[in-house]
């Protein structure tokens, strides 16, 4: 692929089984990279190509599932090596209609009962940790592993800590937990091998809404302190008293 990319790496396009397309921003996570898929996903969506059925973002790809009867895989590869070279796609604006969301949250105590070992492994005291997590305005990089269930970062560098390498047996819908600069924010009671260091009472999977899933790749989150009293009190309400606001 060629193109005016500031990154090393170049965007790359594979086949993926009969009917898919994988293309891909880099090898391992960055912003750019991130940016990239968020940013040309929702361009092929915006241009609502014949033939494509499923247009999804990750990490740092994204990827495409097509109907081989309306759209040959060598026309599809075309559009998209031409969609490509069309501007630097690690520099692309974000889409639109994003949000900021700032989300009541625990630090810590029986509710987040790993705050310190997180902490430790970040060698950030435990003030120092609420202060760097509860600061952080993490982007919503992808939705993946359980209904509606964020990956957030990239959180500043010392909390590139390792994941556990025995697992946790569960942490409750709400959990937020961290390891390698990024947040997962559980949807549902879920095991994981990242440290549990906040509870928030936002309920991210709402299959009665006409949009289930309540957070969408390119949005933004703050998870500001707040007191076990104050959680509590949003516990019957879906948003978890976060507030919403339009990124413009």
């Amino acid at each position: 692929m060629h193109g005016t990319s500031t990154s090393s790496f170049e965007p790359m396009i594979r086949a993926a089984g009969l009917d898919g397309v994988l293309v891909s921003f880099g090898d391992h996570l960055s912003e750019p990279a991130n940016r990239a898929a968020l940013a040309l996903a929702a361009a092929v969506s915006r241009a609502d190509i014949d033939g494509i059925e499923e247009c999804a973002p990750s990490l740092v790809s994204v990827f495409l599932r097509f109907d081989p009867l309306h759209l040959g895989l060598d026309a599809l590869i075309n559009h998209l090596e031409s969609l490509l070279s069309d501007r630097d796609w690690y520099a692309a604006p974000l889409p639109e209609g994003r949000r900021f969301i700032r989300v009541p949250t625990v630090y810590g105590t029986d509710l987040a009962p790993q705050l310190e070992e997180a902490a430790q492994a970040a060698a950030l005291s435990v003030e120092e940790a609420v202060a760097s997590l509860s600061k952080a305005r993490v982007r919503v990089q992808t939705i993946g592993f359980a209904p509606g269930q964020p990956y957030l970062g990239l959180l500043p560098d010392a909390w590139d800590i390792p994941r556990q390498t025995a697992l946790t047996k569960a942490v409750p819908e709400g959990a937020l937990v961290v390891a390698i600069r990024q947040l997962v924010l559980f949807s549902v009671a879920n095991p994981t091998g990242w440290r549990h260091v906040g509870q928030t009472a936002l309920k991210l999977f709402r299959p009665e809404s006409d949009t289930p899933f309540f957070l969408r790749p390119g949005d933004e989150v703050q998870f500001v302190q707040a007191s076990p009293d104050v959680v509590a009190r949003y516990a019957d309400d879906p948003d978890g008293g976060a507030e919403i606001e339009v990124i413009r």
